[in-house]
C-alpha cells in the first residue's frame, strides 16, 4: 500500500481534491445512508424524531444546536460526529490552524509554500484531531475563542505588534477544517457570543485591529439546555438566528427504551454483574423513579432529570446487593424491593427542587419518588388493592393476605440471606399462591421478588402497615404502623402525599 504523500508536490500528484468539512460530513453521510448504516452506536429512542432531523440538518451543510434537557445524550451524538469525517486530511507542516496545503489561508502557510514551492512538507490529520470542544462558562473570553496579540510571539520573532504573525490564535481558528462544539451556549457572555456572529455568517475572524481575513471551514455544533432552564443567561437572538438548524432532543419514550439505555450505560464491574441478579421487575421500578421525577411537583420541571439518576441508581443497586451477599457469605444474591432504599444517594443529587421540594428536604423527595413507584407499578401489575376494598369485593385477592397483618407482623431483616428471606415471606399465609395465580411459570427467585412487592404494593395502597425500622423493614396492621415512630416518609408515601 502507497505511503501517504509528505511533500506539496507528491500530494498534487496523488489526485487529492479539497473539499470542505461540511462536504465531507454530507458525502460520508450520504455513502453510510446508502449502506444502510446507522448515524449513531448505542443511541436509542431518537430514530424517529432527533436522527432524522440532525441527518436533514448535515445534509443542508447547517450549523447545529442541539436543544434539551440535561441527560439526553446532546454531547455524545456531537463527539460521534467526527466518525462522519475522512480519516485523515493534509495538512501544511507546522501550520497553527491546519492550513489546507492546496488552499492555504494563513499567512504562515502562504509564505512557506511561497518559498518552498512543491517541497513543503505535509503532514496528516487524523479524524479524532479535528474535533474541538469548549464547555461555555462565564470567564470564557474572546481571546481564548478567536485569539489574541502575543508579546511573547512578537519578542521571539523580533516582530512589531501590528504584524500579524504576532498572533496567538484561539480554539475556533485552531479547529479550522475540523468540528467545533460549544457546550452549554446560553452560559456564554453576550458579548462573547457577539464574537461569532461573522464566524457563522462569514465563515471568517478578525482579532483584534488586524487587517486580515480567514475564511475558516468549521461544522460548529451547539448544545444548550431550553432557554427558561436557567437564568445565568440565554442564547441571544442575532447568534440564535445565525444557526441554521435547531434539533430538539427529548427523554426515552417508554420504560422500556430508558431500561435498555440504562443497562447500557450503567458502569459496575464484571465480577459484580457475575454475582448479582436484578430482576426485570426492578429494573422498571429504577425506570418508574426517573418517570415520577419528571412529572414531581416537587422537582423542577424546567430542569429536567438525567438519565444519569436512573444510571447512578442501577450501579447503586446492584453495589447494595453486592454488599449484601459478603456479608451473608453467599455466592450470588437477588435485587430486592428493599434494596431500593440505597438508591436514594444517587437520586438526591440529580434532581433540582422547586421551593416546596426544598422545605420537604431532597432525600425526604427521593424516598417519596421511590415509594410512588412501587404504588404505580403496582397498580400496572395487579388489580388495584384500594378499589377492591372500597367495593368489598368478593374476589378480593389481598383480604386474607391483609386479614393476616391484623394479629401479625412481619420484620424483613436488610441482611438476611436469600433462603431467611424467603423463608421470612412463607411465613404470610397465602401469599406464595397469590404469586402463583397471577404469576403463574415464575422461577422461584421471581416468586420471592414478586411476593416482596405484593406487600409493598399493599402497603402504598393503605391495605397494611410498613414501619421503617433499623436493618429491617416491618410490616403490620395499618393502624399500628400509623402510630409508630419510625413509620416516616413510607406512610406519607402511602396515598402519594407528603407532609407539609
Amino acid at each position: 500500500m502507497p505511503s501517504d504523500p509528505t511533500t506539496l508536490g507528491e500530494l498534487k500528484r496523488s489526485g487529492y481534491a479539497p473539499r470542505s468539512v461540511r462536504t465531507e460530513l454530507r458525502e460520508n453521510l450520504i455513502a453510510r445512508m446508502r449502506a444502510h448504516q446507522p448515524l449513531f452506536e448505542g443511541i436509542h429512542g431518537y430514530e424517529h424524531t432527533v436522527i432524522p432531523a440532525l441527518e436533514r440538518a448535515i445534509l443542508s451543510g447547517h450549523s447545529i444546536n442541539l436543544l434539551g434537557l440535561r441527560g439526553q445524550a446532546k454531547t455524545r451524538m456531537a463527539r460521534s460526529l467526527v466518525g462522519l469525517l475522512d480519516e485523515k486530511v493534509p495538512v501544511v507542516a507546522g501550520s497553527e490552524i491546519n492550513d489546507d496545503p492546496l488552499v492555504p489561508i494563513s499567512r504562515y502557510a502562504r509564505d512557506l509554500i511561497a518559498s518552498r514551492g512543491d517541497d513543503t512538507p505535509i503532514s496528516w490529520l487524523l479524524r479524532e484531531q479535528r474535533y474541538t470542544e469548549k464547555l461555555a462558562t462565564p470567564d470564557v473570553t474572546v481571546a481564548d475563542l478567536i485569539g489574541d496579540s502575543d508579546p511573547i510571539k512578537a519578542a521571539n520573532l523580533k516582530l512589531d505588534y501590528s504584524d500579524e504573525r504576532v498572533i496567538h490564535f484561539g480554539l475556533v481558528p485552531r479547529s479550522h477544517r475540523g468540528i467545533f462544539v460549544i457546550n452549554e451556549l446560553p452560559d456564554l457572555q453576550p458579548r462573547i457570543q457577539v464574537a461569532l456572529f461573522n464566524i457563522l455568517q462569514e465563515g471568517d475572524v478578525q482579532v483584534r485591529g488586524f487587517k486580515l481575513r480567514l475564511p475558516l471551514d468549521i461544522q460548529f455544533i451547539f448544545t444548550a439546555n431550553p432557554e427558561d432552564y436557567t437564568n445565568r443567561g440565554a442564547i441571544i437572538t442575532p447568534l440564535k438566528d445565525r444557526i441554521q438548524s435547531q434539533v430538539l432532543t427529548h427523554y426515552p419514550g417508554s420504560l422500556d427504551l430508558g431500561r435498555r439505555i440504562t443497562e447500557q450505560e450503567a458502569r459496575s464491574p464484571a465480577e459484580q454483574r457475575g454475582r448479582i441478579i436484578v430482576p426485570d421487575l426492578m429494573g422498571e421500578l429504577i425506570e418508574r423513579i426517573a418517570e415520577e421525577a419528571r412529572s414531581s411537583e416537587f422537582v423542577d420541571q424546567r430542569s429536567g432529570v438525567s438519565a444519569r439518576l436512573t444510571i447512578g441508581a442501577l450501579e447503586s443497586l446492584r453495589s447494595a446487593v453486592e454488599r449484601r451477599a459478603l456479608r451473608s457469605g453467599e455466592a450470588r444474591a437477588i435485587a430486592r424491593i428493599a434494596d431500593l432504599q440505597a438508591v436514594v444517594p444517587a437520586i438526591v443529587g440529580k434532581i433540582e427542587l422547586v421551593y416546596e421540594g426544598e422545605q420537604e428536604g431532597p432525600e425526604k423527595i427521593a424516598h417519596h419518588l421511590i415509594a410512588m413507584a412501587v404504588r404505580n407499578a403496582f397498580a400496572a401489575h395487579y388489580p388495584d388493592p384500594g378499589k377492591l376494598k372500597r367495593r368489598k369485593a368478593i374476589n378480593d385477592s389481598y383480604a386474607a393476605i391483609a386479614a393476616h397483618f391484623e394479629g401479625h407482623s412481619l420484620d424483613l431483616l436488610d441482611e438476611a440471606n436469600e433462603k431467611e428471606h424467603a423463608q421470612a415471606l412463607g411465613s404470610v399465609p397465602g401469599l406464595f399462591d397469590l404469586v402463583d395465580r397471577t404469576d403463574p411459570g415464575s422461577s422461584q427467585e421471581d416468586r420471592v421478588l414478586r411476593a416482596e412487592f405484593i406487600l409493598h404494593g399493599l402497603a402504598e395502597h393503605s391495605r397494611i402497615g410498613r414501619s421503617g425500622l433499623v436493618g429491617a423493614t416491618q410490616f403490620t396492621d395499618l393502624f399500628r404502623s400509623m402510630f409508630s415512630e419510625d413509620d416516616g416518609d413510607e406512610a406519607d408515601a402511602a396515598d402519594g402525599s407528603l407532609d407539609s
